[in-house]
């Protein structure tokens, strides 16, 4: 995943890798050829536009991802494969003290050390089914490069090293055997410039000026396990430094190709869109995740426009309608109109008008020992309260799962897993089909929502919420009033409610009687059982003419 901060604009971006050369290329003004085989979306922003979410994704609500890969391995959180590149950082100290210097036991040989030996994919999925995800989405690639999936296109995949696995087809099969729809996540776009610590060699101590193995090449595998496999084809370090690349932030400002980063050759971008239409071919994903500015590539290739018109296109030929949801970040206005708006660790603080998602995990996107041992996972409380937020806002929630290296889940995160379970076999339904109402919710919390920064990341930075803190949903004649906390006093005013709309009957869901109530000028009041009913949130569900 990423963790940027600051970045430039499209156009900035655009300006400083060349706007007039972009230009002359058909890319900016969307001078594209239609794609070669039949389908009513061209490679174009224009005739992307004229995507229309799918009814399905937007019934769905909530979905599960394995963030999981050979990074994990390690079991020392995100970005390991590039951290463990930079001298002197906590992941550098543990890898040399774990494996060895980086320049002797580099990254590839950390794939070679990942077999997911205890992974069972069907066991997982089938409980994150039984939580209530609508949907399952796997990692295919990281910003690492390997695929883990057959790929003629890229020899470093998970069926020849590692674990020696389909990860992506066993995946797929597991969400085919539970009748959920199956997504992908592609994150490798941005290797070229992400792995170039690879490059770099210790400034000091005993191996000082000695280059990590970032530039080997197949000539140095020989008699060694990789033998006859190129590391340049997992690496891509073969090109220049982007300028100031020593400086570990600045992966971050460039991460739009823009601001200095060393241009990816056309070989690069091509060889990138050939393994992504080789997974949409091959393992049939019905929503792709790219963590990307927009899409991959963008605005240096049009490959990211040429997959996602390819991936709709195949939709619509497969299933005679299109059923395929892409998720992009940092989109401007006619970009939303192109693909689901996806907003990392963090909410909108408005009902949007085109569906969006929030992507977050309970931990670190690779699994972390440390998250574990210092039980700093979130809870399930904050996992449904953030989802219910969300849903409010005419949005879909995608928790991550961290995956140990060898397929397993841990006892802790494995009762988060059951905790939610409980709360949605008894709440679903005001999550599910649901669509927002005239306002999202009311209570304190609203007042000090913190505003998004650059692909979002304002989770947890407002008030937490409490039992004045109210969410809607509507499904048809019905309004669902979601509580993120039991009342002291076991009486509830929601203000929202304050003659406008005749309230008629009044339930708790997972209690069959219907609940007292009085409504006035200054909101509907309602008595609340007087032992409280469940836990998490209390979702009560309003009958009248209050759509």
């Amino acid at each position: 995943m990423q963790r940027r901060t600051v970045l430039k604009t499209l156009t900035t971006g655009a300006a400083s890798l060349g706007l007039s050369k972009l230009q002359g290329r058909g890319i900016l003004n969307g001078a594209l050829a239609p794609l070669g085989n039949a389908g009513r979306f061209e490679p174009t922003w224009s005739s992307l536009a004229n995507y229309q979410v799918p009814e399905w994704y937007k019934d769905a609500k909530f979905g599960i991802w394995a963030h999981w890969g050979p990074q994990c391995q390690a079991e020392y959180g995100d970005w390991y494969a590039r951290g463990m590149y930079q001298e002197g950082s906590d992941q550098y100290k543990y890898h040399v003290q774990k494996y060895g210097h980086p320049s002797k036991f580099g990254f590839k040989d950390i794939i070679h050390e990942w077999k997911a030996e205890n992974w069972n994919p069907e066991e997982l999925v089938s409980l994150y089914k039984n939580a209530g995800a609508q949907y399952f989405m796997a990692l295919a690639n990281h910003h690492d490069n390997l695929d883990l999936y057959k790929s003629k296109h890229q020899p470093w995949n998970s069926t020849k090293v590692g674990p020696k696995k389909d990860i992506v087809g066993l995946w797929a099969k597991a969400a085919k055997n539970n009748n959920l729809p199956f997504g992908v996540s592609v994150h490798a776009a941005h290797a070229w410039s992400w792995m170039e610590t690879s490059q770099r060699a210790d400034k000091n101590g005993p191996y000082k000026g000695i280059p990590y193995d970032g530039k080997v090449t197949k000539k140095g595998g020989a008699g060694k396990w990789w033998d006859g496999l190129d590391p340049q084809e997992l690496y891509a370090q073969n090109h220049p430094l982007s300028e100031n690349s020593l400086d570990n932030g600045m992966i971050h400002r460039q991460w739009n190709w823009g601001n200095g980063v060393a241009p990816p050759t056309k070989a690069y971008c091509e060889n990138f869109y050939k393994r992504t239409i080789e997974l949409i071919d091959n393992y049939h994903p019905e929503l792709i995740y790219f963590d990307d500015t927009a899409l991959p590539l963008w605005p240096v290739s049009d490959a990211g426009l040429r997959i996602a018109a390819h991936l709709y296109n195949k939709s619509i030929k497969d299933h005679g309608h299109l059923r395929a949801v892409v998720f992009g970040k940092i989109l401007d206005e006619q970009q939303r109109k192109c693909m689901v708006w996806d907003i990392e660790r963090g909410q909108s603080n408005q009902i949007e008008p085109f569906p969006w998602q929030t992507d977050t995990c309970i931990g670190d996107w690779h699994y972390d020992r440390r998250v574990y041992d210092r039980n700093r996972y979130k809870s399930a409380k904050t996992v449904i309260h953030t989802l219910i937020d969300v849903v409010s806002k005419n949005g879909n929630f995608m928790l991550n799962i961290p995956v140990r290296g060898d397929g397993t889940i841990d006892e802790k995160e494995r009762a988060i897993v059951e905790n939610i379970t409980a709360w949605m076999k008894v709440n679903s339904e005001a999550i599910y089909g649901t669509r927002p109402w005239t306002v999202f919710g009311e209570g304190p919390a609203m007042e000090s929502a913190a505003p998004l920064s650059a692909q979002g990341f304002n989770e947890g930075k407002g008030k937490p919420f409490t039992a004045q803190d109210i969410r809607f949903t509507q499904k048809g004649r019905v309004l669902y009033a979601t509580l993120l906390g039991w009342p002291a006093d076991n009486k509830v005013v929601i203000k929202s409610l304050n003659g406008k709309n005749k309230v008629e009957a009044v339930e708790l869901l997972g209690n069959q009687t219907k609940l007292n109530f009085e409504q006035t000028s200054n909101g509907l009041a309602v008595q609340m059982p007087a032992v409280q009913q469940g836990k998490e949130a209390f979702v009560l569900k309003l009958y009248g003419a209050i759509s």
